[in-house]
């Protein structure tokens, strides 16, 4: 396994082709816009390029792979963006791929994803900035169809520019997005401003089992699979939920536990002040950034609830 810069890795990419990404399961804005800008940039170069996803990814995103030319051929080199663990990469996907990954390209400090190349800058708000340059190193044109995928990516994994990981590259990119013509008032408002009916009413069965601990310093919210089935919502929805915890006055630990289909629990764990969420969700078996982290936890959820909160109150301590 060699680390390598983007531009290496943009070299790299110049002498391969029928390319496949890879995004990580339960896929987000950063995945997925790093992907399909990545394709996208590739096609122009007169590349084969596919991206590959194990789980059905929300309409929501759908106007990133809007008007990309459906490509069918035999993957001769392998690329993961934003994918930190092979486990990531979800069941079907990590038994084909895990020991094929030629090249992984991403923003996690906590990555250990194995393959033959690995660009990794932890300093990048998202993998969608790294990508960018990997694009503005090749001179292709950043249309706004791509302009929207790279955007999207650092929007949303900034917090809308709010979160502490958002940098003066981040908006200096955004800049450029914008006047390449990215729709960023109307993905922002989509991310940020519009909660579907289901989701809302997810969000209110939450809330309703949101739990204080240890003071007040840590705040959980538990989302199972029947809450999911009662308001209609799917998993990928969860996602604006686990930003709730953290907002309550006094919190350093916030948790948003969501019950699998197979009874563990994927804990999203957001932090403020002092306390590191890439630590604290190491030490369960997972990982992340410094204020935004997760990790996966054995059930029932009174098992699962137990070594969350004992971690926890060695972090807050």
């Amino acid at each position: 396994m060699e680390h390598i810069k983007s531009d290496c890795a943009a070299k790299i990419l110049l002498k391969n082709d029928n390319i496949l990404i890879l995004t990580h399961d339960h896929p987000d804005g950063d995945t997925l816009g790093s992907a399909y800008a990545l394709c996208r940039g590739l096609h122009q170069l007169g590349k084969k390029a596919a991206v590959l996803c194990t789980e059905d990814v929300p309409e929501t995103y759908s106007f990133m792979w809007a008007g990309v030319e459906v490509q069918c051929f035999e993957p001769e080199f392998i690329v993961t963006v934003d994918v930190a663990d092979a486990v990531l990469l979800g069941a079907e996907n990590e038994e084909k791929f895990k020991d094929k990954i030629n090249l992984n390209i991403d923003h996690h400090s906590s990555n250990n994803l194995q393959a033959d190349f690995v660009v990794l800058e932890s300093t990048a708000a998202a993998t969608a900035e790294i990508v960018f340059d990997i694009l503005k190193y090749w001179g292709v044109k950043i249309d706004v169809p791509m302009a929207d995928c790279i955007f999207t990516g650092i929007s949303t994994d900034t917090g809308c520019f709010r979160y502490s990981n958002t940098t003066a590259r981040s908006h200096n990119i955004a800049a450029f997005l914008i006047e390449a013509g990215a729709n960023s008032h109307d993905i922002n408002q989509t991310f940020f401003e519009t909660k579907t009916r289901v989701y809302a009413a997810l969000e209110r069965l939450a809330l309703d089992f949101l739990t204080l601990y240890f003071d007040g310093a840590c705040a959980v919210i538990t989302v199972t699979q029947a809450m999911l089935e009662q308001s209609g919502a799917t998993a990928s929805e969860c996602d604006r939920i686990s930003a709730l915890p953290r907002q309550i006055e006094g919190v350093k630990v916030g948790v948003t536990l969501r019950e699998t289909q197979n009874g563990s629990f994927k804990a999203s764990i957001r932090t403020n002040g002092p306390v590191n969420a890439a630590e604290l969700a190491g030490k369960l078996g997972g990982g992340g950034h410094v204020r935004a982290a997760g990790c996966q936890l054995e059930g029932p959820l009174e098992k699962a609830l137990e070594n969350l909160l004992r971690v926890v109150e060695e972090e807050i301590s």
